[in-house]
């Protein structure tokens, strides 16, 4: 137990330094806002669905069929208690915050944070699991997530947009490589490899180019010290009582409570500046319950050991 507290805490001590170097490089304007825009694709596009892939060539076996079904109910019932507590608990703040903090409450940023954090305390097993976990939470962020900031709504392009997410492709041909056991050339496994061993570095990168963007002074505030409460603690902590009531194998617990308790997505601030909301705003829920999330992360890891 003590050797696996110690990895805990250098992981989020390597992810602390990532995220201050990200930082210094959004203070030094040495990646323009286009740059970070650029980057932030990279990461979506090529680097995480290339860590999803690798993350499927292991071992298959029936009893991991039957992990990936627990894990897929308990995000699908994540969800929906989100979408609950965003329904009742934001009706007396402004339009602009209402919406805001809805879509932060029912999208976290287990996407961006969250697959990271899976692989380097849980392996290429918790990584693959992370990847089943996210599908509810893909199929919300496109669906009731962009409702709170676009009223207009296809439900067409919206299935098309989930489906063929390249995340969500990455999810498709990893398992069939699992299922059907594919050999793969070894090229092909060192280019997955090395592709994705950069996920974990741009992502805690791209967090710190975000904070740079934050007037500190106004950052805190009640609403979002309560939200981050909600997001980081109550949330989270809801999904561990269940777990260890109904007895769920301590991998998929740990890994269904980590990327529960991820902050506020950073589609938030994008989102709110796309539909012309209160961007402001929505920065500072995403940089506060990141901030905070470092530490809450750490308790809920020394918790779950």
């Amino acid at each position: 137990m003590g050797n696996a507290l110690i990895q805990m805490l250098d992981l989020q001590g390597m992810l602390f330094i990532f995220i201050i170097i990200g930082m210094v490089t959004g203070k030094k304007k040495l990646v323009t806002p286009e740059g970070r825009r650029c980057l932030t694709n990279l990461v979506l596009y090529v680097i995480l669905p290339c860590n999803i892939v690798k993350s499927f060539i292991i071992e298959f076996s029936y009893r991991m069929l039957l992990n990936f079904a627990i894990i897929l109910l308990i995000a699908a019932g994540v969800q929906i208690f989100c979408l609950l507590l965003s329904r009742f608990l934001f009706n007396r703040l402004e339009e602009d915050a209402k919406h805001i903090f809805q879509y932060a409450t029912v999208c976290s940023n287990s996407g961006f944070m969250g697959y990271p954090m899976a692989e380097s305390i849980y392996g290429l097993t918790g990584l693959s699991y992370a990847a089943i976990y996210l599908i509810p939470l893909r199929i919300v962020m496109w669906s009731a997530g962009l409702s709170y900031f676009a009223r207009a709504k296809n439900r067409r392009a919206m299935i098309l947009k989930v489906g063929l997410h390249p995340c969500m492709i990455a999810v498709y041909i990893g398992l069939l490589i699992m299922f059907l056991q594919v050999p793969l050339p070894v090229l092909i496994t060192d280019t997955l490899d090395k592709l994705g061993g950069c996920c974990t570095a741009m992502s805690m990168l791209m967090v710190g180019m975000l904070l740079m963007d934050v007037e500190w002074k106004t950052m805190v505030s009640i609403p979002n010290l309560l939200f981050c409460g909600l997001r980081l603690v109550l949330i989270p902590g809801v999904v561990f009582l269940v777990c260890k009531g109904l007895q769920i194998d301590p991998l998929i617990t740990g890994v269904s409570v980590i990327l529960s308790g991820m902050p506020a997505g950073t589609t938030t601030a994008l989102l709110a500046a796309q539909y012309h909301g209160d961007a402001e705003l929505a920065s500072k829920v995403v940089v506060l319950s990141t901030l905070l999330s470092l530490f809450t992360i750490t308790g809920w890891c020394f918790l779950l050991q």
